[in-house]
């Protein structure tokens, strides 16, 4: 004869032990999943900025003629509008002949980007610099750079050449990532850190 077998739940203790073992194991994983969100956010920064330069570069060579790259704070961070002004900490930029300053949302604009709620999460310094031996000098607040007809950088007034982009908080390691300008019009993105190698193709 067939014995029959009861299957057995869990019983109300191990389903409360087994929900305090999941919040633990939440509470200790939030702050690196924070902090992941954050970095994905500064690296999604840093290639719109290098995007944004590198598009002001070939819009100059299209034209054959001076075309410059503003950065600029809005108001409403998702929506490139009149309300903007040039911003040297802010991920937002602007295209254009002229200064695009309370007048971004004019349709003679090039090109544009809003950083929106991305830009949460995010510190950026930009800067112009003339130190060549130290690439991690992002030097002094600067809002425009300016590519000439043949892509190259206008160095005759201090342009924006450097730009900064880490986490908001000091007392967190974040990922570190500068944007810069070369005199020839190269854009690129480099790692500023002193922890990585000399040899590291990421270093600045």
């Amino acid at each position: 004869m067939r014995h029959m077998h009861r299957v057995r739940g869990f019983t109300l203790i191990e389903l409360v032990v087994t929900m305090a073992v999941l919040a633990v194991g939440l509470l200790v994983a939030l702050p690196s999943i924070g902090v992941w969100l954050d970095n994905t956010r500064i690296r999604s920064a840093a290639d719109g900025l290098q995007a944004g330069l590198q598009a002001a570069r070939m819009e100059a060579v299209r034209r054959n003629q001076s075309v410059s790259f503003y950065l600029v704070s809005l108001t409403n961070g998702s929506t490139m509008d009149n309300s903007c002004a040039l911003s040297s900490t802010s991920g937002s930029w602007v295209i254009n002949t002229t200064s695009p300053a309370g007048k971004c949302g004019n349709a003679s604009i090039l090109g544009s980007r809003a950083i929106g709620s991305s830009s949460s999460g995010v510190k950026i310094s930009a800067g112009s610099s003339s130190n060549t031996s130290d690439k991690t000098v992002v030097g002094t607040a600067a809002t425009t750079t300016t590519f000439d007809g043949l892509g190259r950088l206008d160095t005759t007034s201090s342009p924006l050449n450097r730009v900064r982009i880490t986490g908001p908080k000091t007392d967190t390691t974040y990922l570190d990532l500068m944007v810069i300008v070369e005199t020839g019009g190269g854009v690129r993105i480099c790692d500023p850190r002193s922890s990585i190698s000399a040899n590291d193709p990421r270093k600045c």
